[in-house]
């Protein structure tokens, strides 16, 4: 049955250019919802800018230009990021529209009438000089516990404790200087304790494939909470002066951003539908249609208690969310985001150093699954699963048999299917299955685990031999012409991660545009292809350097990366990521390749400006002293690593890093629950063993 779906990713905030973080989510979105068109299905991916606020409209201020100025010289330059990662939103709208407006506003009141607003006074700081009323993040002072200068008013830094911003001492306004002073405002609520909200939430959290289970369980946690933690109202209002949609009983009140900015998502559809003659209403009230958002984990609480229960009682023509997928963060090289720490990419040096958009939407996808988990950038291992999937394994196919086809006018001849084609056709239901539940990475190494066998066909086929035998004419055109099907084949099933280099192979291969359906059938006898040109060219060395700005007097390494512990969970897998297990094997002499020796952790320290990294200094016994940086800070106290055994993979070439030289690379293991484990051998092991097969 085809579906109808209306899709969003988070909205981001019009203060500041896309980060990767954006980028990750909305490829992991447009992946998803060009699958679907491929299987026929209706989808309409929307999106917007999130416009309103304080922070904008201070930012505004501090560079002299209205609120809407500003929001439009954000917004212009969206699509310059769209286009460059090949990210195809029907429509991208903003919420200071016209049509969040209307449909804020509609909300509100039909919550209103519904008996689920009311208002109460608030004390709150209040800035004499700028005339406003003060968040949290714009109050600091000294911690009430601890003394600490400089702390923000919810909570210190530096003793953790958590507080109001009224408990604070000699508190000040970040925006002015000012003492604050205490100021009475009304403030309207949307009461989500009432019961009938409360029900209605766990029904809704209780449908299976709505959330991740992870996810509807911390939702639950949060609906349960009791005492201090117990569900609150939710306060919906802000004071002018006040960037917003303004509450139309209430002059002088605003909407608190985080009300009018989800609903920017049907502002955006809505606008959508007008310009394509759609009845948006109609769309909304069809019990077939699905409206699915693609979120980031830090905005759970808003996506699955206010959002949903603000629709629910709305009522028509508005509808619950019928699912919410949750993803993590990205970090770079095991580490948060961060330019200062050289741990950030820009998305825009990205595209401006000529790197290919694909390569970055194939790396993020093998790495996406349909968990919350956070997924890593490592250089090292963004080059070489590229360079080894992509070109070594896929391309690779074509440009090795494309040529042998110019001696028969580039026509393909029919004939019984390879074993390797015919496979590739058997895989095409588990790979529509994992592109659907978004398991991305699973349908990914299905894909390059079926490249392997179609290679190995090509290598033991050997067409440039059989070429020089004019007897073998008949066979050469046939093996050549089953390594194209196939090619075409892999590309079907990549082409919802690589839209563009599809599009470019649908022009080789002389064929219409590939849908899914397309899986049950090969060219026919006699299709004639284009002549072969180069599709994809390898990641270089220089390439990253110049994506992270390294100088050049320093050693040349791939990239500045550690060789951090090897798990998951670190935030840094090492480069390239073994296969998941029944993914692929290797032979014996591929692992013969790692020496493995036993080391004893003489020291280990804090490495300066480093969120997950600690610095081991390892005996290695015959092979002297290493250095090496391994992600294993959260899980271990160096202090108690001194003089421990681990397992230490002794002969990587060392790596440059801003760190320091890292020498090696640790072992650890770690699974779904959280934890990092150091591989320790038994008793009586000493620095300097080699681990051994047996």
């Amino acid at each position: 049955m085809t579906r109808k779906i209306f899709a969003t990713t988070a909205l981001p905030y019009a203060n500041g250019s896309f980060h990767i973080g954006h980028i990750m989510e909305y490829i992991q979105a447009d992946i998803w919802v060009r699958f679907q068109r491929m299987q026929g299905n209706e989808v309409h991916f929307v999106c917007a800018d999130d416009a309103h606020g304080a922070p904008i409209m201070l930012k505004a201020e501090s560079e002299g230009i209205t609120p809407e100025q500003l929001v439009t010289r954000i917004g212009s330059e969206r699509k310059k990021y769209l286009d460059g990662f090949h990210i195809a939103f029907d429509n991208w709208h903003s919420t200071h529209s016209p049509e969040n407006t209307e449909l804020s506003q509609d909300i509100y009141r039909k919550l209103k009438a519904a008996g689920l607003i009311y208002s109460k006074p608030i004390e709150q700081f209040y800035d004499p000089v700028k005339n406003m009323f003060l968040a949290d993040r714009y109050i600091k002072g000294e911690c009430p516990k601890c003394g600490a200068k400089e702390q923000y008013g919810d909570a210190c830094e530096v003793c953790g404790s958590v507080y109001a911003p009224t408990d604070l001492k000699n508190p000040y306004s970040t925006l002015s200087g000012a003492t604050p002073v205490m100021k009475t405002s009304e403030h309207y609520f949307f009461k989500l304790s009432d019961k009938k909200c409360v029900d209605f939430i766990k029904q809704w959290l209780d449908k299976p494939g709505r959330l991740q289970p992870q996810v509807a369980n911390k939702a639950k946690e949060w609906l349960e909470g009791k005492g201090d933690k117990a569900l609150g109202d939710w306060d919906i209002s802000r004071d002018a002066p006040y960037f917003g949609i303004p509450i139309p009983d209430a002059p002088g009140k605003y909407f608190y951003v985080w009300l009018d900015a989800p609903v920017g998502y049907l502002a955006s559809f809505k606008n959508y539908c007008a310009k394509k003659g759609i009845d948006f209403e109609k769309f909304l009230a069809d019990p077939k249609s699905e409206q699915i958002h693609f979120i980031g984990k830090d905005i759970i609480y808003f996506h699955t208690l206010f959002w949903p229960a603000m629709l629910h009682f709305a009522g028509k023509p508005y509808k619950d969310p019928d699912q919410i997928n949750v993803h993590g963060f990205i970090t770079v090289s095991g580490e948060k985001m961060s330019k200062s720490r050289g741990t950030g990419i820009s998305p825009l040096r990205y595209l401006d150093v000529g790197m290919n958009p694909e390569w970055l939407r194939y790396y993020i996808a093998a790495k996406l699954n349909a968990s919350v988990e956070d997924i890593d950038f490592n250089p090292e291992d963004f080059m070489a699963r590229v360079n080894s999937d992509l070109v070594g394994k896929y391309i690779n196919i074509a440009s090795r048999c494309a040529g042998f086809l110019k001696k028969f006018d580039c026509k393909l001849t029919a004939g019984p299917a390879h074993a390797s084609v015919e496979n590739l056709q058997k895989h095409a239901g588990q790979i529509q299955t994992a592109y659907n539940d978004r398991e991305f990475g699973h349908a990914l190494r299905m894909i390059m685990s079926l490249a392997d066998q179609v290679n190995q066909f090509v290598n033991d086929a050997k067409p440039w031999e059989i070429a020089k035998d004019p007897g073998q004419k008949q066979a050469l055109h046939q093996i050549c012409s089953q390594a194209i099907n196939a090619f075409r084949l892999l590309t079907l099933y990549l082409k919802p991660v690589m839209p563009e280099l599809a599009r470019n192979v649908e022009g080789f291969l002389n064929i219409n545009s590939l849908q899914w359906s397309d899986a049950s059938t090969l060219l026919a006898d006699g299709h004639r292809i284009n002549e072969y040109k180069h599709l994809m060219t390898r990641v270089e060395e220089k390439q990253l350097d110049a994506l992270f700005e390294i100088e050049k007097d320093t050693p040349k390494v791939t990239a500045s990366t550690p060789h951090p512990a090897t798990p998951a969970k670190s935030g840094v897998p090492p480069a390239p990521q073994p296969a998941a297990a029944g993914d692929g094997t290797i032979k014996i002499d591929d692992f013969t390749k790692i020496d493995l020796r036993i080391a004893k952790i003489a020291n280990a320290e804090h490495v300066e400006g480093a969120d997950k990294l600690l610095k081991l200094t390892l005996d290695v016994g015959e092979l002297g002293t290493r250095q090496v940086f391994a992600g294993i800070k959260s899980a271990y106290d160096p202090a108690t690593l001194v003089g421990k055994l681990t397992v230490v993979v002794a002969n990587l070439a060392p790596r440059k890093m801003k760190f320091g030289m890292s020498e090696g690379m640790v072992l650890a293991a770690s699974g779904e629950a959280p934890g990092i484990f150091l591989l320790s051998p038994d008793a009586g092991a000493r620095p300097g063993m080699r681990v051994k097969y047996i």
